[in-house]
């Protein structure tokens, strides 16, 4: 080979190797694990850890709180859609089943493994656990993780849309049933009049205001959502900040933070396993199956948080709340996982039949 052919071949453009699949699925794992609202949730916790409102500052923060929580049970009412309510309404079996596995087994197998439970977290933990299993599913990744895993999203908004109203309802009773006395929770009327008035009302009024304000929810959806977000990191900022100030983190011991990781791990585990068995023995299909367990596994954080400023008095909120955002947290962790094997797992039946 001659040298101009050498100079040729030298003069080709160094081209670097593309981004394969698994380093593509990687990258969206680490984005999901460490997303702005997660390091949001770290440092607002941090924040009232060093810096803890008190005094005329937490009265001023209270006043705040109640009325982003007003805002934000408004946005709720604002951005659900009644068309898409009805357009999966009609599949009765599949969200009585989803009802069941958010309202009822959950709070059963919260009472089930108490004698595994209290000794991983202690008393006070367990109790905010019992509350996580009292909340209704979320209504965002629920949806989101259905339509990345090719699930039934019409039936998963309606799903998650109707838990989301029902809990409203059903989770300050399922409270005092759980907790008892053992909870900090004001009695049973005033309960009912403060969901009523900081979150029905507010919710009630987004519906109604729908017709004349949806477009712009809709074309505004992205700020929007840093509305929702900050309104939950200052209920979780008022909320930690008294926590913190009657002494959370001198009676949460590392211990009981490190078992706390495995109470959660275990009850997601058991309920993604039951609602998977649930749904192939009661005949479903797979796209409904897929639904099921997305929103039957789910527990939201954005109804939880403000619902536990509402519900419970004294300085016990911290403790309430801090068992829900692990378990959010861990949710989306392995919900991203299950939703991309079974996004790959359909891929190729797809193509087969696209291809027949």
């Amino acid at each position: 080979m001659g040298v101009p052919a050498l100079a040729a071949k030298s003069r080709r453009p160094y081209r670097l190797p593309l981004h394969n699949d698994k380093t593509d699925t990687v990258m969206k794992y680490l984005r999901m694990l460490f997303d702005n609202f997660t390091l949001a949730l770290l440092g607002v916790v941090l924040i009232a850890t060093v810096l803890p409102c008190s005094g005329d500052g937490a009265v001023y923060f209270g006043w705040l709180t109640n009325l982003a929580i007003g805002l934000l049970f408004f946005l709720h009412g604002a951005k659900l859609s009644r068309e898409a309510i009805i357009a999966g309404a009609g599949h009765w079996r599949l969200h009585l089943l989803v009802f069941s596995c958010t309202f009822v087994m959950f709070p059963l197998l919260g009472l089930a493994f108490k004698p595994l439970f209290v000794p991983l977290v202690g008393n006070e933990l367990y109790l905010g656990v019992l509350y996580l299993c009292a909340l209704p599913a979320t209504v965002q990744s629920a949806i989101a993780f259905t339509s990345l895993a090719r699930g039934n999203v019409p039936a998963a908004i309606c799903s998650a849309a109707a838990s989301s109203l029902l809990g409203i309802f059903l989770t300050p009773l399922l409270v005092m049933m759980l907790l008892g006395a053992s909870g900090d929770t004001g009695s049973g009327l005033d309960a009912v009049l403060k969901i009523t008035l900081q979150l029905l009302v507010p919710f009630v009024a987004g519906q109604i205001a729908r017709r004349w304000i949806g477009a712009w929810v809709k074309r505004n959806a992205r700020w929007l959502k840093v509305v929702d977000q900050g309104s939950i990191l200052l209920v979780v900022y008022t909320a930690f900040s008294e926590a913190v100030v009657t002494g959370l983190w001198h009676t949460v011991s590392p211990q009981h933070l490190a078992g706390l990781f495995a109470v959660c791990g275990i009850l997601l585990a058991v309920v993604l396993f039951g609602t998977r068995v649930l749904g192939k023995a009661l005949g479903f299909d797979l796209e409904d199956r897929i639904t099921i367990l997305f929103a039957g596994s789910k527990k939201s954080l954005a109804t939880g948080v403000p619902m536990a400023q509402v519900l419970f008095v004294g300085s016990g909120i911290g403790a309430m709340i801090l068992p829900l955002m692990l378990f959010h947290q861990i949710q989306l962790m392995v919900c991203a996982v299950l939703a991309q094997r079974y996004a790959s797992r359909e891929q190729p039946a797809e193509e087969a039949s696209a291809a027949s």
